[in-house]
C-alpha cells in the first residue's frame, strides 16, 4: 500500500541536483532519519540524478529527469529515471571505478548500493534508464549505529 507519492519532474540541467537533494534532505527529515542516513539519501540521489543528466543525456540541456518517491509503512522507495542513451552493459557499468567519463571517478553506483538498502538499475541502449533505490525505514529506526 501505497501512503504518499512524490513526482519531481525536471531539466537536465545540474544546477537541478541541488533541488534533489534538497527534496530527498526533507522527505528523510520528516521520515525521521537520522542525519547521516538523511546525507546518505542525499549522495545517493544526487549520483543517480547527475549519472541520468552527465551520462544519459551527455550533459546537454533540454531533457527530463524524473525523480519518483513512495513512502509506505517499511521503506522509502526511489526511482530516478531519463529517456538518454542507456548503458549498454548494466553489470560493467557497476564496477567501482568504471566511467564511460574519464574526467569522473566511477564510483556512483558503488555510492548508491553501499548506501541504499536496495538497489536495481534498468536500463536500454536508446530508450534510457531506470535506477530504483529503496532505503528501509525500520533499520533508520532501530539500527543503534545510525
Amino acid at each position: 500500500m501505497k501512503e504518499n507519492q512524490l513526482t519531481l519532474s525536471f531539466s537536465s540541467l545540474a544546477e537541478n541536483v541541488g533541488i534533489a537533494r534538497m527534496l530527498i534532505a526533507s522527505v528523510g527529515a520528516q521520515l525521521d532519519f537520522p542525519i547521516n542516513d538523511i546525507e546518505e539519501l542525499k549522495v545517493a540521489v544526487s549520483e543517480a540524478v547527475s549519472n541520468a543528466i552527465i551520462h544519459g543525456y551527455h550533459g546537454r540541456s533540454g531533457h527530463v529527469v524524473l525523480m519518483e518517491l513512495e513512502i509506505d509503512d517499511d521503506a522509502l522507495k526511489i526511482t530516478v529515471s531519463d529517456e538518454g542513451c542507456g548503458i549498454p552493459d548494466v553489470v560493467q557499468a557497476m564496477q567501482p571505478a568504471y566511467s564511460t567519463d574519464p574526467e569522473r571517478m566511477g564510483l556512483g553506483f558503488v555510492f548508491m548500493q553501499s548506501f541504499m538498502d536496495e538497489l536495481h538499475v534498468d536500463s536500454a541502449v536508446d530508450k534510457g534508464t531506470t535506477v530504483s533505490m529503496v532505503k528501509l525505514l525500520n533499520r533508520a529506526a532501530s539500527s543503534p549505529s545510525r
